[in-house]
Formats: C-alpha cells, sequence, structure tokens
C-alpha cells in the first residue's frame, strides 16, 4: 500500500527505482545466473556489424563479428592476439566467405540475428531460435555469445554449437562433435572429427566414416557401459584450465585429460587441430590485457605419433617420419594424384593387362616385396600357405588380386586397390605383397612431373663436344663456299655462250629468212619443180599471212579466225597491201 502511495506522489522517483531495478537483474542476468561466464556486454536490438566491425568482450579477449578469410569476410567468434587472431567459432563455416559490399550482421528489432549477404538484401539466420525471439544479447569475456528473452533466459548460445574448438566453461555433450578446420586460414570443415560418444568413449576418426573402432586412432578408453549400466558422459573444459570426461548427472569426473597450472590471467581452449590432433592450448595474458604466451598444455597424441593419424595420407599411400616431419610415400605400383595435396593418396601409374589369357597376365606383372605393414582393408579372400613366396604366386597368378599380406600365422590375404589407411609399423611381423606392370612399349608409361635433366659433370667430354661442334661448323661452310664458287662458275659459262649464240639465235627466232633468187632456183632445180602444195591453199596462206601483219591492230584476225580461215571453213577475203611492207 505504500509502494502504491509513493507511485501516486512521487512517480519521477518510482521510474528511477524501476530503472535500477532493471539494470540490476540485467548485470545479475550477466553475471549472476551464469557465473561461469564471466563479464559481459550486452548488444541491444537493432544494432548491426559491417566487415570488418565486431563486438568485443568487456576484457577485450573476445570479439564476435567479420574476419578476413582469403579475399572476403566470415562471421565468428575469435581470441585477440597481437599480431594475428585465433578463430574459436565460425558461424555456417562451410559457406563460401562475403565480401564487405552491402554485408550486415544485424541483431533485428524482431530478435533474430540474420546475416545480410549482398545489395539485394539477402538474408541467412545466423542463430536458431525456432520461434522465440531474442530481446538482447550479451559477449561474454568466457567467449561465449548469448541471446535472451524477455524473461532473461537464454534461447541460444554459440557454446552449444562449437565447431572445432570449446573454451573455458563449455560442454561438449553425449552424442556431439568438433569437426576440424580445413586449414590453418581457412575454417569451414576438415579432415576430422572428434566425437563424445554415447558409449561413453571420447574418439577421434576421419571425416565421413563410421563410429567404429578400426576407423579410429585415438579413444579416452572411458565406458559408460560398465557393470552394466549405462552412463552418460561429456567432455568439460574449466575456467582453471582442467579438461575432464564428467558424468552428466553427478558432475563427477570420470578421467582427467590434462590439467593446468597457469595464472587467473590465463584463458584456456580444447581445439582439434587441421592435423588431426585433439589439444588443450593456454593463453596468458598481462595485467592490461595484452597476450603475453600462447603454450600447448596436452595433446591426446605426441607430435612424433602424426603417422598414427587414420587420413592423414590418402588411399594407396603410407605416412612416415623423416627429420620428425612427416611424409606420405605411394605404395609400389602407384603414383600421387596430386604431388601438391598428398591427403588425395596415390593411384596406379600402369594399365591393367585383361584377363583373357593367363600366361599373359602372369608374364606382365612381377612382386615387390615390403615388411612390416598393416591396413584395415578386409581382404577379398584369404588362404592357408606356408611361405611368402608361394603367397605372392598366388597373387600373380590372380587376375584381381593387386595386393597381398602375409602374416606369421602362415595366412595369404588377397586385396585389390585402393588400400586405406595403409602404415609402417615395426611391430607388425608381416610382408605385404605388391602386383607391379613389367613395363613394355604397349603399356602407358606415366609422363614425370619435370622432365630428367642431364648433367655433364666431366669437362674433357664437354670439350670434346665443343671441338665436334666447331669442326662440324668448319667443314659446312667450307663445303657452302665451294658449291657456291661451283655454282657460280657454271653460270658464267653459261653467260659466255648465250652472248656468242645471240646474233644467231636471236635471229633464227625472232625474224623470217630471206632467200635469193639463186637459192631458189637450185631448191627448185631451175623452177622445174612444182610446189607440192595446192595453189588455192597457198593463196590462202598467203592472205593469212598478210591479214596477220596489217598495220592496224584490229584488222588482224584471232588465232581462232585464223584456224578456221587455214582449214577453210570461212571465206578469205583479199587483204589489203600493208604500208610498211617490203620485199
Amino acid at each position: 500500500m505504500q509502494l502504491v502511495v509513493m507511485a501516486l506522489c512521487y512517480p519521477s522517483l518510482m521510474a528511477s527505482i524501476f530503472t535500477v531495478f532493471f539494470l540490476l537483474s540485467i548485470s545479475f542476468t550477466c553475471g549472476g545466473a551464469q557465473p561461469q561466464q564471466k563479464q559481459c556486454r550486452n548488444i541491444s536490438l537493432g544494432s548491426s556489424l559491417y566487415p570488418p566491425t565486431s563486438w568485443t568482450s568487456p576484457s577485450g579477449q573476445f570479439a564476435l563479428g567479420f574476419y578476413r578469410q582469403g579475399s572476403g569476410f566470415m562471421v565468428g567468434i575469435w581470441l585477440v592476439g597481437i599480431d594475428n587472431i585465433t578463430v574459436v567459432w565460425t558461424a555456417n563455416r562451410d559457406d563460401p566467405p562475403v565480401t564487405s559490399n552491402g554485408t550486415t550482421l544485424n541483431l533485428t528489432k524482431s530478435g533474430k540475428l540474420l546475416l545480410t549477404t549482398d545489395e539485394q538484401g539477402k538474408e541467412k539466420i545466423i542463430s536458431d531460435t525456432m520461434s522465440e525471439s531474442a530481446s538482447y544479447a550479451s559477449m561474454f569475456d568466457s567467449g561465449n555469445f548469448v541471446l535472451y528473452n524477455k524473461n532473461h533466459s537464454i534461447i541460444w548460445e554459440t557454446f552449444s554449437y562449437p565447431t572445432d574448438t570449446i573454451l573455458g566453461g563449455q560442454i561438449l555433450s553425449t552424442g556431439f562433435q568438433l569437426l576440424s578446420s580445413l586449414s590453418e586460414t581457412n575454417h569451414s570443415t576438415g579432415r576430422y572429427r572428434l566425437k563424445m560418444q554415447i558409449d561413453g568413449n571420447l574418439v577421434l576418426y576421419p571425416v565421413n566414416t563410421l563410429d567404429i573402432a578400426s576407423e579410429s586412432y585415438w579413444a579416452s578408453g572411458t565406458d559408460g557401459y560398465r557393470n552394466g549400466i549405462g552412463l552418460k558422459y561429456r567432455l568439460y573444459l574449466n575456467h582453471s584450465g582442467s579438461l575432464e570426461i564428467i558424468q552428466s548427472t553427478s558432475m563427477d569426473i570420470v578421467q582427467d585429460l590434462g590439467l593446468s597450472s597457469k595464472s587467473n590471467n590465463t584463458i584456456y581452449r580444447a581445439t582439434l587441430d587441421v592435423n588431426g590432433f585433439f589439444r588443450l592450448y593456454s593463453h596468458t595474458f598481462d595485467k592490461t590485457g595484452k597476450l603475453q604466451s600462447s603454450d600447448i598444455e596436452w595433446s591426446a597424441l605426441e607430435d612424433k605419433e602424426l603417422c598414427k593419424v587414420n587420413g592423414f595420407c590418402g588411399f594407396n599411400s603410407f605416412c612416415t617420419l623423416n627429420d620428425n616431419k612427416p611424409y606420405c610415400v605411394c605404395l609400389p605400383g602407384t603414383d600421387l594424384v596430386d604431388v601438391n595435396n598428398p591427403s588425395l593418396g596415390c593411384e596406379r601409374n600402369f594399365s591393367k593387362v585383361g584377363c583373357s589369357s593367363s600366361k599373359v597376365h602372369v608374364e606382365s606383372y612381377n612382386i615387390t616385396t615390403t615388411e612390416n605393414m598393416m591396413w584395415i582393408d578386409i581382404p577379398y579372400t584369404h588362404e592357408s600357405m606356408s611361405t611368402k613366396e608361394e603367397c605372392g604366386k598366388s597373387c600373380l597368378e590372380d587376375c584381381n588380386c593387386e595386393a597381398a599380406l602375409f602374416n606369421t600365422d602362415s595366412n595369404c590375404q588377397r586385396h585389390k586397390l585402393p588400400l586405406k589407411y595403409v602404415r609402417r609399423d615395426p611391430s607388425q611381423d608381416t610382408v605385404a605383397l605388391f602386383k607391379v606392370s613389367i613395363r613394355s612399349w604397349n603399356e602407358t608409361v606415366p609422363i614425370p612431373v619435370k622432365p630428367p635433366v642431364h648433367v655433364f659433370t666431366s669437362k674433357k667430354v664437354m670439350v670434346q663436344i665443343l671441338v665436334l661442334i666447331l669442326a662440324f661448323t668448319a667443314f659446312s661452310c667450307l663445303g657452302l663456299g665451294v658449291s657456291g664458287l661451283y655454282m657460280f662458275k657454271i653460270r658464267v659459262l653459261r653467260y659466255k655462250r648465250l652472248k656468242e649464240s645471240e646474233t644467231l639465235g636471236l635471229t633464227k627466232g625472232l625474224t623470217l629468212n630471206l632467200y635469193s633468187y639463186d637459192e631458189l632456183e637450185r631448191a627448185t632445180n631451175g623452177f622445174k619443180d612444182e610446189l607440192e602444195v595446192d595453189k588455192s591453199t597457198f593463196e590462202n596462206m598467203v592472205k593469212v599471212g598478210l591479214w596477220c601483219i596489217q598495220d592496224e591492230p584490229v584488222l588482224r584476225p584471232s588465232m581462232k579466225s585464223v584456224v578456221l580461215m587455214l582449214e577453210g571453213i570461212i571465206d578469205i577475203c583479199t587483204p589489203p597491201c600493208p604500208t610498211n611492207t617490203s620485199i
């Protein structure tokens, strides 16, 4: 009753009191209701970001916003460092990066966290809150981004949807998994996964595999089905740096995986790295909030065990260490699919011979052996044999066999390619036998990545080659000189002969022969022998000749008319006498 009276008498005072209570409730939500979250920064509806801006936590150690990936931007949460950032969560990680043109991240008035990706206003939801709308959001110093409803209850948080990392205060629940990033600079889904299984085991697998023991390469060994009782376990990283597998109901610690003893100014994260290692990291900050150091506190595998990671090398290849660095080696008879990406594995480098003739098939291959090899593939057949030679012969004669595995139990397993998770283990007393082609002209020979370079190391050989080149050049020049001189002499001789016969040749070729009266008398035997040509034909010939030597070109007949005149097909008129003709 007194409150009612005060409200009526002092409305401004009651409004101030209400405001104080509201702020206290917000503060309680930020720090009291979620004590593990540490301090937070509240974000009101209608707030927005654009590349490359962000919403930072109160300490400035974590931020949510746009970080650069390639030529674009992704939305995520990162730990702020000195020279670079450490991404701990990514929204829609397998979507392509967005550009800075027209891209915004909005906490809308309707309570949705939306990403607008282009100038046309295309939207994508970041937070899946079902039908419930948010009233405000908070960015915590723990690295968690939370959406609250009007009752200050959490309706969505990034801690419930981890990508490749869990932070202090975060839990990986039963049935959930972490997925590694593709690379240090590309945070889309990578090649490995860490799953908190229903049976209580925390297990590392390659992606796109079944949850079976043969596919795993590390497990915690925690069994939730002991004594016939099914207990659900969860992975939990507390703020003090203890990475634990705990029971879901009692919160009892089942197994402590990693423990750190750093100062209070330390942030911890457990990350499934791009190489398939699951590690606990610590990041220590000074009193001013600047990052001082980053260290590995615990790892599921040691660095020297990198070759134990299933899928580190692709099909038909195995991992080996050289100076503590892993390398992928192709099996005999295979080459890398992509020399720049060994994880794609290897493929056969020769063409298979058909099975129509068993003799031709056997004569086309050899068997190459390698010791201490092992793989997980199930053979299509296996037999008991006493020696590895017998096992190799059986594979050689089997058209379907491409590899065989012989062990000390006298068991010969025959396989087809590709082979999965091949590894070399000195503790395995096995012999692997691979069918390799005997190269012939009819088979496909792989082209080397780089053509071979022949290097002459002997100075004597180089001098001999140089002398041969110079001698060949000199003889070539001498031969060309002699040939040129000979051709010149031939041309001069021909020219002299042509000059000597110039008058005769030109006269015979270009003028008519003139006969004197005495010559005509001798030729006709005193004019007693008559011409053997018909007079009319002779007259026609004379007429045609006169027509052909007319002064006016237009009067001269064409060759066709000349032929027709001589053959008598057309009549020949009497031609006029040329004015320049002299006999």
